[in-house]
């Protein structure tokens, strides 16, 4: 496969995976699929788990690897970009999707790590917001027995484990892709773009 082709496979990937980085993010702010504990959070209570307020996979996979790949797809193209310079200049736009990739997946493992914020005690008393997994000694992941600890948002440890895995999955891919990204565009800049 030549190098021009390589990058339209690459660009065409990373437009799929920053999509569903900024999807899953945003997602993430609604807990239970409502808007009240995001409202509720911006009031100044705790109720969005702080790894979510981050936004990694909006600003990390999302933009940092969106503009890459629009340059990156560009490169394969005939014209102004299809030529060495324009993939000299891939190497760069891989290298800042990279960190972008880097930061999605760095914060996503601190989501899968640290856990949700739940509510922990019952309406009837003082109702207690926080991260019970945070600094736990077991791990929630292995033991499903301790995600009954959460009792509001509903299922909200099966609602950020899921996407908080989406969003470190599709940051591993995008970094992945980077990388290659860097070393066709390598090739690319020193052999030409077919």
């Amino acid at each position: 496969m030549c190098t021009a082709q390589c990058s339209k496979f690459i660009g065409i990937a990373l437009y799929v995976l920053a999509a569903v980085s900024v999807i899953c993010n945003i997602v993430l702010f609604f807990p239970d699929f409502k808007t009240e504990y995001a409202a509720d959070d911006r009031d100044g209570k705790n109720r969005i788990t702080p790894e979510v307020k981050y936004m990694g996979g909006l600003i990390g996979g999302g933009i940092m690897v969106l503009i890459p790949a629009i340059h990156i797809h560009l490169t394969s193209t005939q014209g102004c970009c299809g030529n060495r310079c324009g993939m000299f200049l891939s190497i760069g736009f891989a290298a800042a999707g990279a960190a972008g990739a880097v930061y999605s997946l760095s914060v996503a493992s601190l989501g899968l790590a640290n856990g949700p914020t739940c509510r922990l005690t019952p309406l009837d008393i003082l109702p207690i917001w926080r991260q019970p997994f945070l600094n736990n000694e077991r791990n929630y992941l292995e033991n499903r027995d301790m995600w009954k600890i959460c009792l509001e948002p509903e299922n909200v440890v099966q609602f950020n484990v899921a996407l908080f895995s989406v969003l470190l999955v599709a940051a591993g891919i995008e970094l992945v892709l980077c990388v290659i990204q860097m070393v066709n565009g390598l090739f690319g800049c020193l052999c030409g773009s077919k």
